[in-house]
C-alpha cells in the first residue's frame, strides 16, 4: 500500500494483515503514517497504489458506507443537538432500520460500552470518559466487520486512560471483532495489543507480539522508541573479543558477525543495576536523581556519554557522587551504527 500527498509520501510499501478477531495496534510517532493507514482502511483516503481487503472483499475503491467498518475518532465527533441515544442510533436511522430494531441495538450497544444510564443526556452534559463510551457505543451498534480506533483515549486524563484501556480490552474480548487501534503511546500499545505494528516515516519497521517488540527489536528505532525512559545507546568498538561501549566493557564476545562493522550498543535503563563503584567495572557520575513514586530515575555521566538508569524507589545516591553499574550480558543489544539493524539481542545467545 502506498499513499502520497503531493511531494510527501505518507506510507510506502505497507504490507500488513490484521488477523481475524485480533486487536492490532499501529504504533509510531507523529507523522509516521499510522492515522493515514487507518483512514485508508476506512475509505476516508484513497491509496496511490496497492489494495485494501476486508475478509475476502477488495474494498480499495468502495466508499466508506459500503465497507462495514466503524471508526472512533480522537474528537469523538458527537452531534451536540442530539441525545446520547440519538447519537448512538444515528447511523441506523440514516439507513432506515426499523425503530424497534434500532432501539434494541442501541440499548445493547450502550450496555456493552457502559453508557446505558446516560441515554437521555446530551454531549455537553457528559464528562470526557462518558463521551468516549458514547463514541464506542455508536461504533458497536453498527455490528461492523472491523473496528478502527484513532487515538480514542488521548483526551482523557491519565487515571481514566488506564481504566478505559482495560475496559476497551474487555469489550474486545466480548465482541471478538477485529480491531485496529492507532496510538503514539507505547504503554497503550504493549498493554492492549495482541500484536503491535511499529511505523516510522511511512515505513513498517516491525510487527510482533508485545514481548517480541520489547525483547527482540529489529532495529535501533524500534529499540529506542519502545521503553520509557528510552534505551541508552553508545558508540561501540570490538577489540580482541572485548566489546567496549561507554563505561562498559564486555569480554569474550563472539566477534564473527560483528567484526568490520561500525557498532552501537543499547542498554535499557531498567536493566542497569547500581553497585558500589569499588566493586564494579563501570562507573558514572550522578548528575540528577528523579524520584517517581515506586521508582527512581538516575541521570548519569561517564566521560562524554550520558545515560539513564531506572531503579527502585529506595535507591537515592548523592548528586555529584560516583556510582557503579552492572548489566547482564543477556540484556545488551548490538546494532549496526550505519543501518541501525539489530545484530544481537544478548551477548551470549
Amino acid at each position: 500500500m502506498r499513499k502520497d500527498y503531493g511531494a510527501v509520501t505518507a506510507l510506502r510499501g505497507l504490507d500488513l494483515d490484521a488477523r481475524d478477531g485480533e486487536f492490532l495496534v499501529l504504533l509510531g510517532p507523529s507523522g509516521s503514517g499510522k492515522s493515514t493507514a487507518l483512514r485508508l482502511a476506512a475509505g476516508l483516503e484513497q491509496t496511490t497504489s496497492g489494495t485494501i481487503s476486508i475478509g475476502v472483499r477488495d474494498v480499495t475503491r468502495l466508499p466508506p458506507a459500503k465497507r462495514n467498518v466503524s471508526m472512533v475518532f480522537q474528537s469523538y465527533a458527537l452531534f451536540p443537538h442530539l441525545t446520547v441515544e440519538e447519537n448512538v442510533g444515528f447511523g441506523l436511522a440514516a439507513r432506515r432500520v426499523e425503530r424497534a430494531e434500532t432501539a434494541r441495538r442501541v440499548r445493547a450497544a450502550a450496555e456493552l460500552a457502559g453508557c446505558e444510564h446516560i441515554l437521555a443526556r446530551k454531549p455537553f452534559e457528559l464528562s470526557g470518559g462518558e463521551r468516549q463510551r458514547v463514541a464506542l457505543a455508536r461504533a458497536v451498534v453498527r455490528e461492523p466487520d472491523v473496528f478502527l480506533l484513532d487515538e480514542p483515549l488521548s483526551n482523557l486524563d491519565a487515571q481514566l486512560r488506564v481504566r478505559t484501556r482495560a475496559e476497551l480490552k474487555q469489550l474486545h474480548g466480548r465482541l471478538s471483532t477485529t480491531t485496529v487501534y492507532v496510538t503514539h503511546d507505547q504503554v497503550e500499545a504493549l498493554t492492549m495489543g495482541d500484536r503491535v505494528a511499529v511505523l516510522e516515516q511511512g515505513l513498517l519497521q516491525q510487527v510482533g507480539d508485545p514481548s517480541e517488540i520489547y525483547r527482540r527489536p529489529v532495529n535501533r528505532f524500534v529499540a529506542t522508541f519502545i521503553g520509557s525512559p528510552a534505551m541508552n545507546v553508545f558508540p561501540a568498538t570490538l577489540d580482541g573479543g572485548t566489546l567496549r561501549a561507554g563505561p562498559f566493557a564486555f569480554p569474550d564476545v563472539d566477534g564473527e558477525r560483528l567484526d568490520g562493522r561500525p557498532l552501537e550498543v543499547g542498554i535499557r535503563p531498567e536493566h542497569l543495576s547500581p553497585r558500589d563503584p569499588a566493586n564494579s567495572g563501570a562507573r558514572a557520575l550522578v548528575q540528577l536523581v528523579e524520584a517517581a513514586g515506586n521508582e527512581t530515575y538516575l541521570h548519569l555521566a561517564a566521560d562524554d556519554d550520558r545515560l539513564v538508569a531506572r531503579v527502585g524507589e529506595h535507591v537515592r545516591p548523592a548528586v555529584g557522587g560516583r556510582l557503579g553499574l552492572d548489566v547482564a550480558r543477556s540484556d545488551v543489544y548490538v546494532f549496526d551504527a550505519d543501518s541501525g539493524a539489530a545484530l544481537a539481542a544478548g551477548l551470549d545467545g
